[in-house]
């Protein structure tokens, strides 16, 4: 078998590409801060200051918004210290955005030890999260509205005490957020919660309910941070568990994701495709079983490959699955969310890149499913005017819009 390493030029042009697109006027102090009434509340924030300290980790000078974020926002949450209304209801949305805050939060906290974050964090789990407590194992699994729900997301109905997500199952995301907090803090509160989190979560039947991907393998990454934390095999048995299902059911052929399970309709999600490469690499990390090592550089070397656009942020692709066989976008640029999760995965990437290498024989071959690759490579024939004929995904960063838009990859299988 050959190896083929992750090129040093290639991590650092995506790397300085994304921190250009961080650096933009969607994403400065005039900008940065959602609207009071926004849908997902807590989450640009939240995720915009993950990605300004996940560049400064990976080495890019740190962008100037990210300490003006932290000096205004004391002043842009509520009452009782956290982003939204306050309402009677557990409101989905709000919950899945301050998971993201969390995680900027947190991370910023273990870079720059900043003690007032410490003050803010403590409202929102008080005030936003713990009252969750004996609530959350009545998680209303019962949906009335089908297959609805565009790339952003919407509240979709109301019932049992909540505003529910067209991003269904999204609340269980913040294990992921959660679980950082406890790490830092060990407040028992905060893991009797999450312990009731993740068993809950474990019983809800992912495909049947049209969970979205993303949310699962998030809670999937917070349920390996719990075992790493307190030794407790059922959240490595959770973790693993969510992972088998996934590329059973919710993985395509170019190994990126359904964005719901069962839906092969809808798009794919690099926000998604980050938790499942993250994901896999940790799970191999800690149980040395090859397939996850594999499973993490097939992700990257094909599914992550094609993710990024050439200004730096992340779009959604089509759904490559047994009834469709063309790789093309789906749209351009995910700017409220993906963008700024590449800047996470990326970190995690330049991390971990000696794991991430494919592996080749140097002969085309047909799989099982009758994709055609060359080990851990996929092939695919791009058609259009300038046919090319067969070879490796090709890498949209490296194109202009014009070409992206007009690119087709016809994946072969029979």
């Amino acid at each position: 078998m050959n190896r083929i390493e992750i090129s040093a030029q290639e991590l650092e042009q995506r790397i300085a590409l994304n921190h250009k697109r961080m650096s933009e006027p969607f994403y400065d102090i005039d900008n940065v801060f959602a609207p009071v009434d926004a849908a997902w509340p807590g989450d640009k924030e939240g995720r915009a200051l993950l990605a300004f300290v996940s560049l400064v980790n990976a080495g890019m000078p740190e962008i100037p918004c990210m300490e003006k974020l932290i000096e205004k926002l004391p002043g842009k949450l509520n009452e009782k210290g956290y982003f939204g209304a306050i309402k009677d209801e557990f409101f989905e949305q709000q919950l899945s955005g301050h998971s993201w805050l969390l995680c900027g939060l947190c991370e910023y906290y273990k870079k720059f030890g900043n003690e007032n974050i410490l003050d803010i964090i403590g409202s929102i789990v008080e005030n936003l999260y713990l009252p969750l407590k004996g609530r959350i194992s009545h998680y209303p699994v019962a949906r009335s509205t089908g297959n609805n729900g565009g790339v952003d997301g919407h509240t979709s109905e109301k019932g049992g005490g909540w505003l529910l997500s067209t991003d269904t199952c999204c609340a269980f995301m913040s294990i992921d957020g959660l679980s950082r907090i406890y790490e830092i803090t060990g407040d028992d509160r905060i893991y009797s919660l999450l312990e009731e989190m993740a068993d809950t979560f474990m019983k809800i039947d992912k495909r049947e309910i049209k969970a979205q991907t993303h949310c699962t393998l998030t809670a999937a990454r917070g349920m390996v941070r719990l075992y790493l934390i307190t030794r407790n095999e059922k959240y490595l048995e959770y973790a693993k568990r969510i992972f088998e299902i996934y590329v059973k059911y919710g993985m395509t052929y170019t190994y990126e994701n359904y964005n719901w399970w069962g839906r092969a309709e809808t798009w794919t999600e690099p926000c998604g495709i980050i938790d499942s490469l993250i994901l896999a690499c940790e799970l191999y990390k800690i149980t040395d079983d090859a397939q996850y090592r594999t499973y993490a550089a097939r992700i990257f070397h094909n599914g992550f490959a094609t993710l990024q656009r050439d200004n730096g942020g992340a779009g959604t692709q089509k759904i490559v699955c047994q009834t469709r066989d063309i790789l093309q976008i789906s749209g351009y640029e995910a700017k409220q969310c993906c963008t700024m999760r590449l800047a996470e995965g990326l970190y995690y990437i330049k991390n971990n890149k000696e794991l991430l290498y494919a592996e080749t024989t140097g002969k085309i071959t047909k799989g099982e499913n009758g994709v055609y690759s060359d080990g851990d490579i996929i092939y695919a024939l791009t058609v259009g005017a300038e046919e090319k004929g067969l070879h490796p995904l090709m890498k949209y960063y490296k194109l202009s819009y014009e070409e992206i838009y007009n690119t087709k990859q016809k994946v072969v299988f029979d």
